[in-house]
């Protein structure tokens, strides 16, 4: 089916400074809020093909009421409210500008009053649209001075980790509905003045590797509860958590997920070198290095690895040798910098060299998930 592209003004952008005004805002899709399935949106399907999905379907659903329950208990550690979760994650579904997404949480988020109307709130919101924004969409530029940035308006180790969860969890979701769109041949809606995300800077990943660093401390065994430290103690031994596992213990329910969605069968269909090649290559394009050297290299390895360190034209002339790593470095880097604009244009191909359904939107999801990944080790810790 050819594919179209829409644009126009049937999305929604939200305000991060509060109003004090009497006549409640209403969502353009108000009917978005209430879909059945929180995670693909009540986009229709196959059965078949979600059952095949369901070892990692399964988990991501239930982060849907983790990340964002109806009522949300604050604390002195936990200040990020039911309001503060749901605009980061319209923020990011912005960002992203997949529509079923982006309707959604405008539709969640309409009916939820908003933090009062001080300048004091009003700073803390902007900050944390700015940081969630920037996250999303140009990772490569979180660093200790953004973090900081949160700490001065009042956020806490326990909210920042918690929303750095929710925005690489949003990417994730952003991408597995762009991944199911494009199979069910739907068209796009490519919206005006939405650009797509560039390559990182080449610079930090022709450095000797250096070892990762956590930015904040993680769950302390003498105040921690038996169920922070057992999920600690279960995902550190996974490799793509092993560094962080103590940290997003501090949300041991999120973590449990997310390790659950990364032991899922999500990538048993697939060849590990090819997710490799998949892991690195969105490591590459969102900056961060230390997902990029998580994968060592290999003597066959030499010529990817090296057009990967140089970035985006290295990688498109070394891809050209094979059909198949062709179009698969296709769809992984429009899916992976600009996700409202993936189409059965990069889907089709993948089943034409060979891969099956299952094993094309595996792919996808898999790397819709080391993105996910990816923001968190550039949003929690730094190589020094």
């Amino acid at each position: 089916m050819e594919q179209r592209r829409f644009s126009g003004k049937g999305h929604w952008y939200h305000e991060t400074q509060s109003s004090t005004g009497q006549t409640p805002a209403l969502p353009l899709v108000p009917e978005a809020a209430t879909v059945n399935d929180r995670f693909l949106l009540d986009l229709p399907l196959p059965d078949e093909i979600v059952e095949a999905c369901e070892s990692w379907l399964r988990p991501a659903r239930n982060l849907c009421t983790r990340l964002f329950p109806q009522q949300v208990a604050v604390s002195r550690l936990r200040t990020f409210t039911a309001y503060d979760r749901l605009s980061t994650a319209l923020t990011v579904a912005q960002v992203y500008g997949v529509q079923r997404l982006c309707n959604h949480y405008a539709a969640r988020l309409a009916p939820l009053n908003g933090p009062d109307p001080s300048r004091e709130s009003n700073r803390r919101l902007a900050q944390i649209t700015q940081y969630a924004r920037q996250l999303a969409s140009s990772p490569e530029v979180i660093d200790n001075r953004a973090r900081q940035q949160l700490d001065e308006v009042g956020l806490t180790c326990e909210d920042i980790i918690l929303m750095d969860q929710i925005i690489g969890f949003i990417g994730f979701q952003a991408r597995v509905i762009a991944a199911f769109q494009a199979l069910e041949g739907l068209p796009v809606r490519w919206l005006p003045g939405m650009e797509m995300q560039a390559w990182a800077a080449p610079e930090p990943f022709s450095a000797p590797p250096k070892d990762w660093t956590p930015a904040f401390s993680g769950v302390e065994p003498r105040r921690a509860s038996t169920s922070q430290l057992a999920a600690q103690a279960q995902w550190q031994t996974l490799p793509e958590l092993a560094a962080l596992a103590s940290l997003l213990a501090h949300e041991q329910g999120v973590l449990d997920e997310l390790g659950a969605i990364l032991q899922s069968d999500l990538r048993a269909t697939l060849p590990p070198a090819l997710t490799q090649q998949v892991a690195q290559l969105t490591a590459r394009i969102n900056g961060s290095v230390d997902c990029f050297y998580a994968h060592p290299q290999t003597p066959g390895d030499a010529a990817r690895f090296t057009a990967l360190q140089d970035g985006e034209q290295a990688v498109s002339g070394w891809s050209q040798h094979d059909a198949q790593t062709r179009a698969v470095v296709v769809a992984v880097q429009l899916l992976t910098r600009a996700a409202d604009r993936f189409s059965a244009a990069q889907f089709n191909p993948l089943i034409e060299q060979g891969f099956s359904v299952q094993q094309a939107l595996s792919l996808l999801a898999w790397s819709g998930l080391c993105g996910w990944l990816n923001r968190l080790k550039i949003a929690l810790g730094e190589r020094q």
